[in-house]
């Protein structure tokens, strides 16, 4: 295929950002965390062509890197609270973080940004995306979001979760600090973009958006 130059994807990703911008996505800490990220070099080559249009695109093993309003419609409902009142975002996690894209987001805008991932080819690919844009603030782990409950310590400014649920998963908002989201999609057959804020150990406030289309939160790792 022919091969784009600098300029043409300096272009796109501009037309990409002021399509997100005239469909509601107002916050400049998101639109520009996401210019700095080049979303062609998480795709195949062969979709480079497409890679900053307003769709998702196939990253392989029946996953999909998210439409670049989704990304930033949740990255923006992930700081809304947090960042919004000055304060630095130190820890983020991502479940379901796929090619990492996402993951560089985030990078943007926390001091470090821990991604899991079930299936281990993603997890391999996500890696080299990341090194090869020198993005070193991002750790991607082989585990899956159930484990994440039991494994991982109540440290997250925030979490992002790529996959949805059938009910609203209880179990991670211990991770969370206080006042910090959960953004998640939430259902089966219809879903939801959720908002889940903690206020305390015992007590959350749930607040509900977009009608969205995730794959469907799996347990257990994949190595294939």
């Amino acid at each position: 295929m022919e091969h784009k130059s600098g300029f043409t994807f300096q272009r796109m990703k501009d037309q990409m950002i002021e399509e997100l911008l005239n469909n509601g996505i107002k916050d400049f800490r998101v639109l520009d965390a996401m210019s700095k990220v080049e979303r062609h070099k998480f795709v195949d080559e062969a979709l480079w062509s497409r890679a900053y249009e307003n769709r998702s695109l196939s990253i392989g093993h029946r996953q999909t890197i998210s439409q670049p309003y989704i990304v930033a419609r949740m990255t923006e409902l992930l700081i809304q609270r947090f960042v919004g009142r000055g304060l630095v975002m130190k820890n983020v996690l991502e479940i379901g973080s796929g090619c990492g894209y996402q993951s560089a987001v985030l990078a943007q805008l926390s001091e470090n940004v821990l991604g899991l991932e079930r299936i281990k080819p993603l997890v391999r690919k996500s890696r080299i995306n990341l090194l090869e844009l020198r993005i070193s603030n991002v750790k991607i782990k082989h585990a899956d979001g159930f484990q994440a409950a039991d494994e991982l310590e109540e440290c997250f400014d925030g979490i992002l979760c790529a996959s949805a649920p059938r009910d609203i998963p209880t179990e991670l908002i211990p991770l969370l600090k206080k006042d910090a989201n959960l953004v998640i999609p939430v259902g089966s057959s219809e879903q939801t973009l959720t908002v889940i804020t903690k206020k305390s150990k015992k007590n959350y406030i749930s607040e509900q958006y977009d009608k969205v289309a995730f794959v469907p939160m799996l347990e257990g790792k994949s190595n294939h």
